[in-house]
């Protein structure tokens, strides 16, 4: 987010465009995105709708825009840590819905105006220091507010550090360019502070600040439902903004800011109204984990053997690997089987030695652990299981550039 010049970068929405083919986009063609299960053979595995919201609504998608939102999926800290990999698939995805166009004239569409939640942002070398401060911060949510429509139009970047704490607003007095583009001169900021009955002056002086305190902000991409939002600044970043996510979204979201991650597991979860059957092949692959309910009084070698840290990698024979990178150089990794049993949904897990590697030298490391893990929830990208220490453990499917 931009704060206009230099510090127009340092609170607003911006980037370069791609380049890609155009195709017409049908503002009819719409579908609620549904999940498919992994490719595997043999799994009654049930696709997992993602268009269960708050309050009963559903998200409705187009096929180029449910891409968008699966190339998204996963991508930690806004884009920060996203791979070259993860970068191409976003980067194509944003090419395509801009190159097929949304609602036209965007700034002139009741749909722009609202809250958005900013998913993902580029970082150019030439971001501010304000913008690396805040949408850089993983803990953070990030919201932009866009109200044209009145006698005070503004567009204000939104830093909410929590439901408990409250946020940091900074606002720009708004003007429509035009169809695409809204210029914007930030003016004022302050904090509402649940804890204060008055707001806290953020302080920064805008007005001396001159032209390092504008910028302007173009919408490449607005869907026709109003829920996805493309946009580009002159800081040369792009945003991807939604006003509402689905229930993957919102588990990831929980997870990089630490609040509220059992609810929205057991939202996801619940999202799948049918039993999931699945066998071992649906497991395979690579899966980092990104949460798990508990492991503090573990120790390292249960922790390993648990797979409650670091990677684990699930191979066609039925061998498992947990791996855990603790310093540069230094890791450990676990070693064993796991099996189907007779119930549904439930394997069983072995875990017979592992090994200790820093650098060329390796030394053996005994266990003997034998645990069960219930497979919950699973798709392409997700898999939430539990363990039979009651333990709920989230993974995310590692895709390995070719």
């Amino acid at each position: 987010m931009a704060v206009g010049g230099a510090a127009a970068a340092r609170l607003a929405l911006l980037t370069p465009p791609f380049s890609g083919r155009s195709t017409l986009l049908q503002p009819s063609t719409c579908r609620v995105l549904i999940q498919k299960p992994r490719r595997r053979r043999r799994t009654s595995l049930r696709p997992i709708s993602s268009s269960l919201v708050e309050e009963g609504q559903q998200l409705c998608f187009s096929d180029p825009e449910a891409a968008l939102v699966e190339a998204l999926l996963g991508i930690q800290g806004r884009g920060r840590a996203a791979s070259s990999g993860q970068l191409q698939d976003v980067e194509l995805a944003v090419e395509t819905l801009e190159n097929l166009g949304g609602v036209p004239d965007p700034t002139s569409s009741s749909l722009i105006e609202g809250r958005w939640q900013l998913i993902f942002t580029t970082r150019p070398g030439t971001a501010s220091p304000i913008q690396r401060t805040f949408v850089g911060v993983d803990f953070f949510k990030i919201f932009q507010e866009v109200y044209l429509r009145t006698d005070d139009p503004r567009v204000s970047n939104i830093v909410k550090f929590s439901d408990a704490v409250g946020e940091l607003k900074v606002e720009a007095a708004a003007t429509i360019k035009d169809g695409k583009r809204i210029l914007f001169q930030f003016d004022r900021a302050a904090f509402s502070l649940k804890f204060l009955p008055f707001k806290v002056p953020y302080p920064v002086p805008f007005r001396l600040l001159g032209d390092e305190a504008k910028g302007w902000l173009d919408t490449t991409y607005l869907s026709h439902t109003g829920n996805i939002r493309i946009s580009r600044g002159n800081k040369g970043t792009t945003f991807v903004l939604q006003k509402k996510i689905e229930p993957r979204q919102r588990l990831l979201s929980a997870i990089s800011v630490g609040t509220r991650v059992k609810e929205m597991i057991d939202e996801l979860i619940s999202s799948n109204q049918e039993e999931v059957k699945a066998n071992s092949e649906i497991l395979e692959g690579e899966w980092q984990l990104l949460w798990a309910s508990q492991s503090e009084n573990e120790s390292w070698s249960s922790v390993v053997a648990s797979g409650l840290k670091g990677l684990q990698i699930l191979k066609k024979d039925g061998m498992v690997e947990n791996q855990i990178n603790l310093l540069p150089g230094l890791r450990i990794c676990a070693n064993g089987t796991l099996s189907e049993t007779s119930e549904s949904n439930l394997f069983m897990v072995q875990m017979n030695d592992g090994v200790v590697s820093f650098g060329a030298l390796k030394l053996p490391l005994k266990m003997e652990v034998i645990f069960h893990l219930e497979l919950l929830y699973i798709d392409n990208k997700i898999r939430i299981s539990r363990s039979n220490k009651d333990m709920t453990l989230v993974h995310l499917h590692v895709t390995r550039p070719c």
